[in-house]
């Protein structure tokens, strides 16, 4: 049995989050899949790459040797991917990139990292703004390609998107809360204990939404821009509130643990994805950055065209 690049690419999440559950998040697969993807890993080095502990994983000795390795195999296979396109020559240029606040603070920067070191002759000029304020700069051209959260996209007639990665919303709650008796809840049930709204990146206005569906609306005490103000109050036991697997972290700032509810009414995904102006074509620069980023979260088939494919975009999908 040999080694694939998805036991390869599972590690290299894990490790770098330092979280299993958070692994699966980017990498939209189930935690069993990466914790047995991992686990296979291990078998076949005969040697232990990951400690588990009661906050996450951390890399052993022997993970930190291999996590080195198999970040410039991916690296290598993302190169291969790239000089299968024809391109013979060095990529350099400019890529202007629009984000909102999720993605600029739960989403990019690991990824941006490791383009910047595949393709250092690329500069990437971030500009975070609210979703609004980047779809209009995108339109007057000011920015080469976004990253946001395409389920929030309005101007669809003049801007094409593309799904990098659908983050499932759960109920979070502190262990002593009285929900944590039930696997599965009700957006009923929760309506009836104190909820902590975040209203950043439209959070408010989404959740509004899917409240409304059901003709019902939460008990909200506090609203607030800050997640870490939000997991500090539901850590503290103040309120309930409902959120992105993105976002989450098992530990308020106060050491407070942070638990998890699946939620039995219908509540959308926050869908993290690339955006455009439609009629505008990619430099070798941008779409070397678009495929670096295809590739790092959607190798596993996670993301789908939200329309038409953008231009020059290549197939997502790597068979292992």
């Amino acid at each position: 049995m040999s080694i694939s690049l998805k036991q390869i690419r599972y590690f290299v999440a894990a490790a770098e989050t330092g979280r299993i559950s958070q692994a699966a998040v980017e990498l939209n697969v189930s935690q069993s899949a990466v914790t047995a993807a991992i686990q296979q890993l291990e078998a076949m080095l005969g040697a232990r790459l990951l400690d588990r502990t009661p906050t996450g994983v951390s890399v052993t000795l022997e993970g930190s040797r291999f996590l080195l390795q198999g970040r410039q195999i991916l690296t290598q296979v993302a190169e291969a991917v790239r000089d299968a396109r024809h391109s013979t020559v060095p990529i350099a240029g400019t890529v202007r990139v629009g984000v909102t606040y999720t993605v600029s603070g739960y989403f990019l920067p690991r990824h941006h990292i490791r383009f910047q070191s595949s393709f250092p002759g690329i500069t990437v000029e971030l500009f975070e703004a609210p979703r609004s304020v980047v779809e209009q700069a995108l339109v007057d051209g000011a920015l080469d390609v976004a990253v946001l959260l395409v389920s929030n996209l309005q101007d669809s007639e003049n801007l094409a998107s593309q799904l990098l990665l659908r983050s499932a919303r759960r109920l979070w709650l502190a262990p002593s809360h009285p929900l944590t008796r039930m696997e599965r809840v009700r957006l009923a049930d929760i309506a009836r204990y104190p909820y902590v709204v975040l209203t950043v990146d439209e959070a408010k206005h989404t959740a509004m939404r899917y409240w409304g569906a059901q003709g019902l609306e939460p008990n909200a005490i506090f609203r607030t821009s800050s997640v870490e103000a939000v997991r500090s109050m539901v850590g503290g036991g103040m309120g309930v509130t409902i959120l992105s697997d993105l976002v989450y972290r098992p530990w308020s700032l106060e050491g407070q643990r942070i638990e998890l509810r699946e939620v039995a009414d219908e509540v959308p995904s926050m869908d993290v994805g690339l955006a455009w102006r439609r009629d505008t074509g990619f430099t070798p620069a941008t779409q070397a950055f678009c495929d670096f980023l295809r590739f790092a979260v959607a190798g596993d088939s996670a993301g789908r065209a939200a329309t038409p494919d953008p231009p020059r975009l290549a197939p997502q999908d790597i068979e292992n």
